[in-house]
């Protein structure tokens, strides 16, 4: 794509790319070669190139051979008449393009409206005085000369535009993903208080993308679930705990069981997170992806029985991600290691999260994960921290 197109410089291509004076053609058809020669001379004289046909048959098959800028057609004519050529070239998509200056004997009414219903561009009646003659040839070919460089120029401006639109959607995603790191940064950045904690955000990505994925093909969520959705979700899921970073250390970090009070303090990391979005998304009102990690952030504890935090939300009041996640989180919660447990097994977290079918969590969610565990254990496996035996069942 060249960069640096304009207008002015898309002008000077059509000049260059749209036949001038000396080197368009005209096919003059008539029956008679006397008529043919005199309008062969004026042809000439305005310094143009000619071509001659006959009757309408050969007019035709010069048209499979030849381009021409302006056709002088005659009507009554053998074989095929002017008429018969003007229905052939209508029904054609490049012949219809060609003017046609009809130069005719007949001089009633109904002859110049039908031939120009047809789509000729003019007509003449001989005989013609060559002065009038000259002008019509003129303008006509002046016409089809600005016909010739507006559709090239449209031509030229759609190509430009359509490799502006590519060129812009690319530094459109070239921004997004340098949005996306930055904010997956950030939320390692928070992640890193925990130093057990190691490769959770990949897996959560992995994990959302791959059960958003297999919802789609279930009724209840197809039509909710499309392509920005899981872009979307894959994107915003490292921001679950990014209110994390306002919570005290003496309680992110206790290895024992959290006190009541501390529990609550704890539970403020979803409010923190929800907040420190929302700020952002006053700047970006219709991000999706901000948007989305808000829900995320602030409902990813909540349960489908309404026993969750922090507002106790119930049942598919639930925004979609937040459920998806909160799968997700759990089962890398039971299958990773943490200050205050060991690692459990893929079964037993299977097992744990599918127990709790319709009370933690969305029961359709809880089947496609049943459906498709084995890819979540694979995904475990690929981006597990550290080799080491599970925990006991």
């Amino acid at each position: 794509m060249n960069p640096s197109f304009n207008t002015s410089e898309a002008l000077a291509d059509t000049r260059t790319a749209v036949p001038d004076n000396g080197n368009e053609l005209v096919l003059i058809v008539d029956d008679v070669s006397a008529n043919r020669e005199r309008l062969a001379d004026e042809i000439e004289l305005l310094g143009y190139q000619y071509a001659e046909a006959g009757n309408g048959v050969q007019a035709l098959e010069q048209l499979e051979t030849l381009t021409p800028d302006l056709i002088l057609l005659d009507l009554m004519m053998p074989v095929l008449d002017g008429h018969g050529v003007l229905d052939a070239m209508h029904a054609h998509p490049e012949w219809r393009r060609i003017p046609v200056v009809v130069v005719s004997g007949m001089d009633d009414l109904d002859s110049v409206v039908k031939c120009l219903e047809k789509g000729a561009a003019d007509y003449l009646v001989k005989p013609i005085k060559s002065r009038l003659l000259r002008a019509r040839i003129e303008n006509t070919l002046a016409g089809n000369r600005l016909r010739k460089r507006d559709e090239l120029l449209r031509a030229m401006t759609h190509r430009y535009n359509e490799e502006l639109e590519v060129r812009v959607a690319d530094q459109v995603k070239q921004i997004a993903d340098a949005h996306v790191s930055t904010i997956f940064a950030l939320s390692a950045l928070s992640e890193s208080r925990d130093p057990e904690t190691g490769a959770h955000l990949e897996r959560m990505r992995e994990y959302c993308r791959l059960l958003s994925v297999a919802l789609q093909s279930e009724p209840a969520y197809g039509n909710v679930i499309d392509a920005a959705f899981v872009e979307n979700i894959y994107a915003a899921s490292p921001l679950h705990d990014i209110g994390k970073v306002g919570i005290p250390d003496h309680v992110l970090l206790k290895p024992g069981k959290l006190s009541e009070g501390e529990f609550i303090i704890m539970q403020q990391h979803c409010t923190i997170g929800a907040e420190t979005l929302r700020r952002v998304s006053e700047r970006y009102k219709d991000n999706a992806f901000i948007n989305m990690g808000i829900e995320i952030a602030e409902s990813h504890h909540e349960k489908w029985n309404g026993a969750g935090y922090p507002h106790g939300t119930l049942g598919e009041e639930i925004p979609l991600a937040s459920r998806i996640l909160a799968l997700c989180d759990v089962y890398d919660a039971l299958t990773s290691k943490r200050c205050y447990k060991e690692a459990f097994s893929h079964e037993k977290s299977r097992d744990i999260i599918l127990s709790e079918r319709g009370k933690h969590f969305d029961p359709i969610i809880t089947d496609v994960f049943e459906r498709i565990q084995d890819e979540f254990d694979a995904i475990r496996m690929r981006l597990q921290e550290e080799d080491r035996p599970p925990a006991a069942l």
